[in-house]
């Protein structure tokens, strides 16, 4: 909402200059570690150097007593208290260390209004340590020496930085601020800027009760703008989307130059389902301004949340290109996309992967000799993902329905699979992939993305892998990392692996030889090839390689519309007489795409409206 976001220049990292930090690990060895090289620098009589490990020291752990009474000696042996030793970077910015300890030095020097604003900062940014914890000069006892207008200027400054609701666990943290928010508003309860600006913060930390009281008296003692505002938004968390919207409608009448407030009040209008009101209200600040950088993005959220229309999406995905420093853009489309391929991977719904599944629920996966019959064939890649985890896995094919999944749909240069004559096992075509390049998509490898732009634009950093060991990627997938989401891909989800692994490898190969021409290009023949070959989960992976850079790319839209929705009609063309078990995931993909003509649109939503309809069927799995 208006006047609560922004930037900070608190920085997070250590300094470059820490030295070789002691105890690496554990804090509070680390910790003392810094403060065991301080005492040496301060023993050589180098201050500087001090204030650098014991800034280190409350980065490690803020609360530690050692590091605030060393903190102690270094003011006594520095010019005015040590104030000066800490400051901002070149670019504005301050190691978070370094900020608590320079707020600290503050307040034992009686700066108690600059002291607060260093903390808070680092508080803000930080909310899951206890920065505050062994701040013992932040109390109620402060308040007298606070002035009330720069206090109010500090709550603001929290606002910009934390979520909204801060977390359950990181609330604690931050009781101390809010402690000293009531007792200064108790001290002052005229003073309407501090008590729409603490109305925010606590509003942050879902004390509603403090939040609504102080803003309603803020708008009952000034009639501000912002106290309207903050207002508004405390209603809103209580549920009075009615007294809010008539609140800053009347404002509206004498403050119709607020842009910001038009979209906030289109927005809440939105939030009740009235979406043609809610627009009519951002169109108005867009007449008055066709720059604002809310009122654009806005008005392309809501069309998108009325009427689910991709072209919305893409047309928020547009204004990003043309104004990346529009943050509220970024906010919109990465909220708005929600769903397979417009944020994660489709859940495979083979009955092989249904069958892994259940053998994981039962046993640890090996070298257990296990086998099954299956009705009918599916694609190779379930297959790979099964033996990813069981590798004496046998299977059994008892048909291969019309039309047949082996045949390519069209004649190309590039494939991951191929069968023998009369054959029900896919072999895989490329070689092992050089190990480098495997490491790289596994790294790359998230089951998640913002939306589909963003996911193309992370594996730019695959352009350099040769496209040979990409292609090998997809029909030798790397294992899983050690980390705890390696380890749980590894024994609760090896076919969600896979998937992901294809799919970043896909989109590895969008950005091969991106100089070359699109209709033409190496990049384009690959991905099409691979989406009209042996019907596999690499053909909807290509598939959203394509749409990916779609998204980003004006003139490819076309050209990867048509792709899309040939092959989506190729599958339900198949699924009159067969089992298409990508049918779902080709729909969804259908529906993300840039330009895809009304009609397939439309049909792809019947589609999945059937398939839902008839997701309680059998898989035709049979256990042997």
């Amino acid at each position: 909402m208006k006047h609560e976001r922004g930037l900070s220049t608190v920085a997070h990292n250590h300094p470059h200059d820490s030295g070789g930090r002691e105890g690496v690990g554990d804090p509070v060895q680390e910790a003392h570690g810094e403060l065991a090289m301080a005492r040496l620098a301060l023993a050589d009589g180098e201050t500087g150097h001090a204030a650098v490990h014991v800034a280190n020291a409350l980065f490690c752990e803020p609360a530690l007593p050692e590091a605030h009474e060393m903190l102690g000696v270094l003011a006594s042996r520095a010019p005015e208290g040590g104030v000066g030793l800490y400051g901002p970077d070149e670019h504005g910015g301050m190691f978070a260390g370094s900020a608590a300890a320079l707020a600290h030095l503050q307040a034992a020097a009686g700066d108690f209004d600059r002291a607060l604003t260093g903390l808070s900062q680092v508080a803000a940014h930080e909310p899951h340590r206890p920065w505050a914890a062994s701040a013992g000069w932040l109390g109620p006892d402060l308040v007298p020496r606070l002035d009330p207008e720069a206090f109010a200027r500090t709550m603001l400054g929290m606002v910009q930085v934390l979520d909204d609701p801060v977390p359950d666990e990181h609330r604690p943290q931050l009781a101390p601020f809010a402690e000293l928010a009531v007792a200064m508003t108790q001290a002052h309860p005229g003073h309407g800027f501090l008590l729409w600006a603490g109305s925010s913060f606590m509003r942050r930390l879902d004390a509603l009760g403090e939040a609504v009281d102080w803003a309603f008296r803020a708008w009952t003692q000034d009639r501000s703008l912002e106290a309207a505002i903050m207002l508004g938004n405390a209603w809103r968390r209580v549920g009075r989307e009615r007294d809010t919207e008539k609140l800053w409608a009347t404002v509206l009448r004498d403050h119709p130059e607020d842009l910001d407030l038009h979209v906030d009040l289109g927005e809440l209008l939105a939030g009740q389902g009235r979406f043609d009101e809610g627009i009519s209200w951002i169109e108005r600040a867009l007449a008055t301004d066709p720059t604002h950088p809310k009122a654009a993005p806005a008005l392309h959220g809501l069309r998108w949340a009325r009427d689910r229309d991709i072209a919305h999406l893409i047309a928020l995905i547009d204004h990003l290109r043309s104004h990346p420093d529009h943050g509220y853009a970024h906010e919109l489309v990465a909220r708005a996309c929600s769903g397979a391929w417009l944020r994660h991977v489709p859940y495979p719904t083979e009955a092989l992967t249904n069958t892994l599944r259940q053998l994981l629920d039962q046993v640890e996966p090996g070298d257990a000799e296990i086998a099954i019959s299956l009705s009918a064939l599916e694609p190779p890649s379930a297959l790979l993902a099964v033996r990813g985890a069981f590798p004496r896995f046998g299977l059994t094919v008892q048909s291969v329905p019309e039309p047949d999944p082996r045949a390519p749909l069209r004649p190309g240069k590039y494939a991951v699979w191929a069968y023998a004559p009369g054959s029900t096992e896919a072999r895989p075509v490329p070689g092992v992939p050089d190990p480098a390049t495997a490491e790289a998509v596994r790294g790359l490898a998230d089951p998640s993305w913002p939306h589909p732009a963003l996911a193309y634009d992370r594996a730019v950093l695959l352009a350099g892998c040769g496209l040979d060991d990409l292609l090998g990627v997809l029909a030798h997938p790397p294992a899983p990392d050690d980390s705890e989401l390696g380890q749980t891909f590894a024994r609760h989800e090896p076919a969600l692996w896979v998937r992901l692994v294809q799919i970043w490898a896909c989109l590895g190969i969008a950005h091969h030889r991106a100089d070359e021409p699109w209709k033409g290009s190496v990049r384009r023949a690959v991905l099409v090839d691979l989406a009209f070959g042996p019907e596999d989960w690499v053909s909807d992976a290509a598939l959203f390689a394509l749409v990916a850079t779609a998204w980003l790319v004006p003139d490819v839209r076309d050209d990867v519309a048509e792709l899309v929705a040939q092959r989506f009609v190729d599958a339900v063309t198949a699924y009159r007489t067969r089992e298409v078990t990508v049918l779902r995931s080709l729909a969804d993909l259908v529906l993300a795409t840039p330009r895809m003509p009304r009609q397939i649109a439309e049909l792809a939503r019947e589609r999945l409206a059937a398939l839902d309809a008839e997701s309680g069927s059998s898989s035709g799995e049979d256990e042997g």
